[in-house]
């Protein structure tokens, strides 16, 4: 079989500019990733904006933007609060853990032939923690330089959004061309309002079944582990092996003399998250994100490699915008059919809002015919 050279060609020049794409987005992580943490946040308070218009009858509709921000402000600082409160009473439980985990050790040692076990003050001056003060210092750094450029990125998107339409008005003059481009851009809003109800309701379902089995056993701190678990939920696979394995090492430390605690714990998790993961969320996920499950694997290592902590939490969201860009273009379709679980990535499935979300009144082209006549 021949292959035509243009064809060559293009593939290659293909492949180069995603190195280069790449490169480009580790290179200016610094800049992208809060810019990317803030468009996220921005999506979701649109979303609860339009979800207060939708669902409160006779909602004002200048006072629905407000309304979301305050209430995403609100659950911010219930998350806060949930974690200092439970963190403090944590932190102080675990200089009492100090000789449990000694017992702990030493039953391992012995089952594996060790005779002399050693402490965790052994280990801890093995591993000179020390030596890791100042890149967690710098860690930390960084983290509130972040959280502070995201809350200015947010700020200056939430203030811009009104001038969206007539960009998009003057960047698309013919209708044809506006209705794509609105289509596309509701299409990827679609998706990951898609993926936070998803996300959220899942885990929402996961914690507070895992809080009840924490509660049941009698691990300590249940609700700060509950609260973690949430968290974790929306990062793809990894959250789950957290969730799964964090909460019964603990019970091992709580509970020295048995290891029932743990087993059941464990088994428990594992059953919740089976049944989430292979029943709940299959249901309420559908066709509509049309991810293949290897792609959303790959997609969590190579966004994680690229943008750490932030690339995991977002490799979902980011990956459906990128296939759903990637398949309006002739050259780079091929690469969005690899990305798609049917081998159709054009994501026809997310012009259906999520559930929560305010339905479509009318059509693309009914919208962008609007926009112009603000426009001019």
């Amino acid at each position: 079989m021949s292959i035509s050279p243009s064809i060559t060609g293009r593939n290659a020049l293909v492949f180069l500019a995603v190195v280069a794409g790449g490169a480009a987005l580790y290179w200016m992580r610094g800049i992208l990733t809060p810019l990317a943490m803030a468009v996220f946040l921005a999506v979701m308070i649109d979303s609860f904006a339009r979800v207060l218009l939708q669902r409160v009858p006779r909602f004002p509709k200048d006072l629905a933007l407000p309304s979301a921000i305050l209430l995403s402000i609100a659950m911010f600082g219930l998350s806060v609060w949930v974690v200092t409160a439970n963190g403090a009473s944590f932190v102080g439980q675990m200089r009492d853990y100090a000789p449990r985990l000694n017992d702990v050790i030493a039953q391992v040692a012995s089952l594996v032939g060790v005779k002399v076990a050693p402490t965790i003050g052994d280990l801890i001056n093995q591993l000179n923690p020390t030596r890791y003060a100042g890149a967690a210092a710098q860690s930390l750094q960084n983290f509130a330089s972040n959280a502070v450029l995201v809350l200015i990125y947010l700020g200056f998107i939430i203030a811009s959004r009104r001038g969206f339409s007539r960009k998009i008005v003057a960047l698309y003059p013919h209708h044809a061309e506006r209705d794509g481009a609105m289509q596309l851009f509701q299409r990827i809003r679609n998706g990951i309002e898609q993926y936070l109800w998803i996300q959220t309701v899942t885990g929402l379902i996961i914690a507070v079944a895992a809080w009840a089995v924490m509660m049941l056993v009698g691990l300590d701190n249940a609700m700060f582990w509950a609260f973690l678990i949430f968290i974790a939920a929306y990062i793809p696979i990894l959250g789950g092996a957290i969730g799964c394995i964090l909460p019964p090492l603990f019970a091992l430390v709580q509970f020295p003399h048995s290891f029932w605690p743990a087993v059941i714990l464990f088994a428990a998790l594992e059953v919740i998250y089976f049944v989430v993961g292979n029943v709940i969320l299959p249901r309420m996920q559908g066709d509509t994100l049309n991810m293949d499950p290897t792609v959303v694997l790959l997609s969590l290592a190579v966004w994680g490699a690229l943008w750490g902590v932030t690339g995991m939490f977002l490799s979902t969201p980011l990956t459906v915008a990128v296939m759903l860009i990637l398949a309006q273009f002739d050259g780079t379709r091929w690469i969005a059919i690899l990305l798609s679980e049917d081998g159709d990535p054009s994501g026809a499935a997310l012009d259906t809002p999520p559930p929560g979300a305010a339905p479509k009144k009318r059509g693309v082209r009914a919208a962008s015919r609007q926009n112009s006549i603000k426009g001019t």
